[in-house]
């Protein structure tokens, strides 16, 4: 198999399959693993893919979204160390918000045994918290099974009556001029809402999400308190950052 059908077989297993594993693709193509992860680092320069923790994941634009089980893996050893320092922001008797997310669930499952009643639009992430003895309100509203959120005008309905103390936010997009995006204006417009109800919004976003835009905005930079991350923004969006004010805290992995 030449390099260049070796490259597109690679795209068209990893787009089919919603994602590989270097292993997966060594062993099906017959090459080492050495091969295909260069041959990765070719396609994602090209924009055909993008690599993944240990693997690829289909290229992605401002309207598409990876599904939650990619994203739950996707840079995991971040996430872990992004929600370990976002869950210092908890304190007893608060009201905390959760919105849907792989980041957001590793800051609930790193917030340690406390009296705060948990409210969010995710019910994996609910049950993850009430099994531990946390009040868990759920919103309520349409699921959608590639985000595993709930959305729709009962959510929103929901969290219009709500109030909380503080909100750990994600994000699949944070640019300096568009603010917080995602590719769902569903997911948006639940997002937006939480940010408004809320005393306090914590956004939790690895380094990947830096200088993309996604397809709806739902937050200003200005809106945002803290971002905890994994990497310094640099360039126009750390200038961004600091003239709205939004406190930095890099974690280390």
């Amino acid at each position: 198999m030449l390099p260049a059908e070796r490259k597109r077989t690679i795209v068209q297993l990893v787009t089919e399959r919603d994602g590989c594993s270097v292993s997966e693709l060594a062993a099906e193509l017959e090459f080492s693993k050495a091969t295909i992860r260069r041959d990765l680092r070719d396609l994602e320069s090209q924009g055909r893919i993008e690599r993944s923790h240990g693997g690829a994941v289909p290229a992605s634009s401002a309207g598409t979204e990876r599904p939650y089980g990619q994203r739950e893996v996707d840079h995991y050893a971040e996430k872990q160390a992004i929600g370990e320092r976002a869950a210092q922001e908890v304190r007893e008797g608060q009201v905390v918000c959760f919105d849907a997310g792989s980041t957001t669930m590793e800051v609930a499952r790193a917030i340690p045994d406390t009296d705060y009643v948990a409210a969010t639009n995710m019910p994996q992430l609910a049950t993850e918290v009430a099994e531990r003895d946390v009040d868990a309100k759920l919103t309520g509203g349409s699921l959608r099974p590639r985000t595993r959120a709930l959305v729709g005008p009962m959510a929103e309905r929901a969290i219009a009556r709500m109030n909380f103390d503080i909100l750990f936010l994600g994000t699949n997009a944070l640019d300096s001029a568009a603010g917080l995006s995602t590719p769902n204006e569903d997911e948006a417009a639940v997002k937006e809402l939480m940010v408004e109800r809320a005393r306090r919004v914590v956004l939790v976003a690895d380094a990947s999400k830096f200088g993309d835009r996604s397809f709806v905005s739902f937050a200003d930079l200005d809106q945002v308190d803290l971002l905890v991350t994994d990497a310094s923004p640099s360039g126009a969006l750390a200038t961004a950052l600091a003239d709205a004010d939004v406190a930095v805290e890099e974690v280390s992995t």
